[in-house]
């Protein structure tokens, strides 16, 4: 740090004295292990340190700020000083050891005022328990023995002290050149101010004893509350949180709620539900965007509509749909609390395909990617609400909440899923409790693509095929689904066709790991050319707006919009049916705004609370932990009976990281063989003169085929049929020996 030290504007320059209100100057902010100490601009102001990257930031940003008055301030050599606060911890730089110092007395003058501020403004605590009587006594007699310490080294400090100014002076009698005399008597000096300085150290350690006695008492009391207060309001909310969601369970399970339930008793029309109540008294929205941007700022009015934003017929809940519903569990056992380092894995696989770095399940979630692709079928209730809609765009708002829906669940989701190996399947079979069966197939190895094939006994058919592209990036890592997810209703014909967004994970190396969601979805309906535009808003340190945030437009097909959606990824999506847009000025690039008129925002999609304990059990959502649960009957080559997933599962994760390499390596050697296999039927063909050689065919999946699609033209594996009849008839005799 010499160097950049060398290059630092001197703090005093721009800084008042130490003792005054505010102290302001350049510091170097460690920030990571990539970029080490950065040059930030630190302003002490009223027992708050702000910092700021340049002097002209001041103005509109602060990076962040320390309350002093509740800080540990600390030196580590000449020039470090080390704050703590609030659980982190900032190691900051000054350029030189003079600068150090005057910052240090700075912060500790700007802490002790803030700590007599905060103690003038709180009345008088109740008296303590005498638990905590008993603790702060303990506190403070250790206290005590310890100024008793300090008092005695500072005695013999005194002591030295005067003994070493004493051969200062027998030294300043004797004959020495003047430039020797110069540097006693400068020595002198610097033994002088270290005696004075050692006194102020034990002035200061009565005084802080002295305040500890006085407030001690006050502060445990005033933490004490705040913890109970805290604790309060976190038992509320997760009180309510579970209330809501059996409420919304329990409307949507009710065989008579959607035609018993009136929405006005004083009315002659008490038949509709509260969602087809008419919105001739709700506020009317305007929406205010940028006309090839779906980002949009509402602000409401008082013009009213007869409008209604929802059909009907989408909210309709027929009573023969419910059947009884199997148990399923409702935990998986805790995650152990296993350390390993990441960095001294990934930092040699910079640039590198993630499906190619060797992981041990330490990184992992006991799910697969084939159960991970299988929890897209989180909220099917929205397809099923969707196929009993009459209007197309009525339709696409839910298929596209379903869309955003699918990310609610990788919000906490850090760990990654185990890779699949060639041949595993994945079956969901809700056909008794939701309608419908689910299955996924590991098609292909290299690239890593998986099919799914999902059909719903009330009224749609959903496919996909998924090839996982990733890239670690050094301070992230991106992951880009590559492949087209279809859906088609039944009765009407409708065939919805989307992509996914690129998901990235920040912070791999330093600080807490986070996921961000961005990049643009377009869903399009091919029989009506209608189509839905989501953009998925990055994460911005200078935004203003909520984090991922999801703004859209439905637009018919000659692209007049007539639904605005906007919500969050991780929580919820509503729809507000356009009334009438106009034109209006231009923004702040220079491009036409146009203004959409709407109705108020009707819920679309609401995500429900996690398990209780869902931090200490990966943050599974309620699907997730089942999706592992041991089941009969399923295929050999089911994700169930991965044996290193389970005893990752189970905690016993040295056993499963020696059962991944087993299987990891299995399949290496089942792939040497088919090569081999491919290379001796290319040699046949060539030594045969009169024919063409044995056919080779390589690896084909069991369950799925590849098919050119007729609306993309592209082509894609798509479910040839067969495999619920196998189950059936339970001949499994046809899978392949993969684990």
């Amino acid at each position: 740090m010499s160097e950049q030290g060398k290059g630092s504007v001197s703090a005093s320059a721009a800084a008042t004295a130490p003792g005054s209100d505010t102290y302001k100057g350049w510091l170097f902010k460690w920030t990571n292990y990539l970029k080490g100490y950065q040059r930030r601009w630190f302003v002490l102001s009223n027992g708050l340190l702000s910092y700021y990257r340049t002097q002209a930031e001041m103005a509109h940003t602060c990076r962040g700020t320390i309350n002093l008055a509740t800080a540990h301030i600390d030196t580590e050599d000449a020039c470090n000083i080390v704050l703590s606060s609030g659980g982190r911890t900032y190691h900051l730089k000054a350029s030189t050891e003079v600068e150090r110092q005057r910052w240090v007395t700075a912060l500790e003058l700007a802490k002790a005022k803030a700590i007599r501020m905060m103690n003038d403004q709180s009345g008088d605590e109740e008296p303590t328990s005498q638990s905590d009587r008993s603790e702060l006594q303990g506190t403070l007699k250790l206290l005590v023995s310890k100024l008793d310490d300090l008092s005695t080294c500072n005695d013999l400090i005194a002591k030295h002290g005067a003994a070493l100014q004493r051969s200062l002076t027998e030294l300043e009698g004797l004959k020495v050149t003047i430039e020797g005399g110069e540097k006693i008597k400068a020595v002198n000096e610097r033994a002088t101010l270290f005696r004075i300085t050692s006194n102020a150290m034990i002035n200061a350690c009565r005084d802080f004893l002295d305040l500890a006695e006085t407030h001690s008492r006050r502060w445990q009391r005033a933490l004490q509350y705040e913890r109970e207060q805290r604790t309060h309001l976190e038992e509320t909310i997760e009180q309510l949180a579970k209330q809501h969601n059996s409420l919304e369970r329990a409307w949507r399970e009710a065989p008579t709620l959607a035609s018993s339930s009136p929405s006005a008793p004083t009315t002659n029309k008490g038949e509709s539900n509260k969602e087809e109540a008419s919105d001739e008294d709700e506020d009317t929205e305007y929406f205010d965007a940028m006309e090839d941007s779906p980002a949009f700022i509402t602000v409401t009015a008082s013009e009213s509509s007869q409008h209604r934003s929802m059909s009907p017929s989408c909210n309709d809940v027929s009573g023969k749909e419910l059947q009884p519903r199997r148990e399923r569990r409702t935990r998986v056992p805790d995650k152990p609390n296993y350390s390993l380092n990441l960095w001294s894995i990934m930092k040699n696989c910079i640039g590198k395909e993630l499906s190619k770095i060797p992981m041990p399940v330490n990184f992992n979630e006991p799910l697969s990617m084939l159960q991970r692709l299988t929890e897209d079928l989180e909220y099917h209730e929205l397809l099923d609400k969707a196929a009993r809609c009459e209007s197309s765009l009525e339709q696409m708002c839910l298929v596209a909440a379903f869309s955003v829906s699918s990310y609610s669940t990788t919000v906490h989701r850090t760990a990654k899923p185990f890779n699949p190996l060639l041949g595993e399947t994945y079956e969901l079979d809700r056909l008794e409790e939701f309608g419908y069966r689910s299955l996924c197939e590991q098609v292909s190895h290299h690239p890593p693509a998986a099919a799914h094939h999902v059909i719903s006994q009330r009224g749609w058919t959903l496919w996909q095929e998924i090839t996982i592209a990733s890239k670690f990036r050094g301070k992230y890592l991106s992951i880009m689904p590559l492949g087209t997810i279809h859906l088609q209703f039944h009765s009407s014909g409708n065939h919805y066709v989307w992509r996914k967004v690129t998901s990235t994970v920040h912070n791999i190396i330093v600080g807490k790991l986070w996921i961000d969601q961005s990049g643009d979805i377009e869903i399009v309906n091919h029989r009506t050319k209608e189509a839905c535009q989501l953009k998925f808003s990055p994460y911005s340190y200078f935004s203003r707006d909520v984090p991922r945030k999801v703004t859209g437009v439905v637009a018919d097909s000659s692209g007049q919009a007539h639904y605005i959606l906007s919500g969050t990824w991780d929580d919820k999506m509503e729809s507000a049916k356009i009334l009438q847009s106009s034109r209006g000025g231009s923004g702040s690039e220079g491009k036409q705004k146009t203004v959409y008129q709407t109705l108020s925002p009707k819920l679309l999609w609401k995500k429900y609370p996690l398990p209780e304990n869902a931090e200490n059990m990966y943050y599974f959502s309620s699907l997730a932990l089942t999706l592992n649960e041991p089941e009969e009957g399923v295929a050999v080559t089911d994700s169930r009976l991965r044996p290193d997933q389970r005893l990752m599962e189970d905690g016993r994760w040295d056993e499963a990281n020696a059962e991944k390499q087993r299987l990891e390596e299995k399949q290496r050697a089942v792939r040497r063989r088919r090569e081999a296999e491919a290379s001796e039927a290319l040699d046949e063909g060539n030594t045969c003169a009169s024919s063409a050689g044995r056919e080779y065919e390589g690896y084909q999946p069991l369950w799925f085929h590849q098919r050119r699609d007729s609306l993309t033209g592209e082509t894609s594996f798509v479910y040839k049929g067969g495999y619920w009849e196998t189950k059936e008839s339970q001949d499994w005799n046809i899978c392949p020996d993969i684990f």
